[in-house]
């Protein structure tokens, strides 16, 4: 039921017991056990959620960043006008959809493996499948772009629509209407 780990001074260590002493690491599933020595048990399934967990937060960090919001907003201006919304998908959108991985999942995945020691995208993207209703719609909207093809079309589809002056206006839906009688 539990996989025991011993830690002595690392400050990974310090910083995971600071974390489950204010209650917010690992779902509260722990048990500690003689803190003197440094001993600790997780549950297996904790432990793996508190992986999930940080890898999505270093993607929440890596898709803010300057480097990946310039690869994906060059990669965007360079093909959106191929990208309309007719039901049929065009042979060219295939060599795109595969260049956009190359670049982008790629350099997603580079980041990953610079952060996390022993990445492994694989995996990650199993876990994915059985967390996804943890992960924000945005971070799953973007990582279902290299994926799904549909969703990558569909955000080209978006791009070109904003880009057009075509995207959602709420300006012009919107009515104030005083709830007070006096006025």
């Amino acid at each position: 039921r539990y996989a025991f780990s011993r830690c002595r001074g690392s400050s990974d260590f310090r910083r995971n017991v600071r974390a489950i002493n204010d209650g917010y690491l690992l779902g509260g599933i722990v048990e500690m056990q003689n803190l003197e020595e440094e001993d600790f048990a997780v549950s297996k399934s904790s432990d793996a959620h508190a992986e999930f967990d940080m890898v999505i937060g270093n993607i929440e960090d890596i898709i803010m960043e300057e480097e990946f919001q310039h690869l994906q907003q060059s990669f965007m201006e360079k093909y959106y006008l191929e990208f309309d919304e007719s039901e049929e998908n065009k042979l060219s959108y295939t060599p795109i959809f595969n260049e956009y991985i190359e670049v982008l999942e790629k350099h997603l995945e580079r980041q990953l493996v610079e952060r996390i020691p022993g990445f492994n995208m694989d995996a990650f993207t199993h876990s994915l499948k059985q967390h996804k209703d943890e992960v924000s719609g945005d971070i799953l909207d973007m990582l279902l772009t290299f994926t799904d093809f549909m969703a990558f079309k569909e955000m080209f589809i978006d791009y070109r629509a904003e880009k057009e002056g075509r995207g959602l206006d709420l300006s012009t839906g919107l009515v104030v209407k005083s709830l007070n009688s006096d006025l």
